[in-house]
């Protein structure tokens, strides 16, 4: 599946990681002496999160979250379910939320009002991609790899239907793809 592609290319994997490098620093700069933990929204952000980590100077501890509201579809259903809570403490943290894509932003503002329960003394959001135009309330992501049109994007851990997340790089699908899979 990896060699299929579907519409255009709209971020290649060099982009992606140069990106990160970009943001990594950034995040090294704010958070200098300080340590943060990277808390990866599974399943979508973990090639994202990969490329961020691995640019990072600063001291890092990694947890996982997994919540949605999607599922076979290509529309949020508005439900937000958490399905993996991290288990690392929180407590007086500075913590950094690892997203694929922001975009109505519904499920990341349920989940950072959880994570504001544990008391931490920072939390941000760090995202590889940020869809405006769906967005549904005021909220704003503190690093974005890429502003995106609406479009349903795919591949580099961006999925529809559990396919398509092993592409090495961004494209979307269309109302075409989307009838022939």
């Amino acid at each position: 599946m990896a060699n299929q592609k579907f519409g255009k290319i709209l971020f290649t994997e060099e982009q992606i990681a140069n990106r990160a490098k970009e943001i990594a620093a950034q995040i090294d700069k704010d958070f200098e002496g300080e340590e943060v933990i990277l808390l990866c929204t599974l399943k979508g952000s973990i090639l994202w999160i990969g490329d961020i980590m691995k640019n990072l100077t600063v001291k890092t501890k990694l947890d996982f979250i997994s919540a949605s509201s999607y599922g076979a579809s290509k529309t949020s259903s508005g439900v937000v379910k958490i399905k993996f809570d991290p288990e690392i403490n929180m407590y007086n943290a500075n913590i950094i939320v690892v997203e694929d894509i922001v975009d109505t932003g519904n499920t990341l503002k349920y989940v950072l009002g959880k994570l504001e329960e544990r008391g931490p003394k920072c939390v941000k959001v760090c995202t590889m991609l940020n869809k405006e135009a769906r967005r549904t309330n005021d909220f704003h992501a503190d690093y974005v790899g890429f502003e995106i049109d609406d479009l349903f994007v795919i591949g580099y851990g961006l999925d529809f239907d559990q396919k398509y997340r092993d592409l090495p790089y961004i494209s979307y699908l269309e109302e075409d793809d989307v009838d022939s899979l």
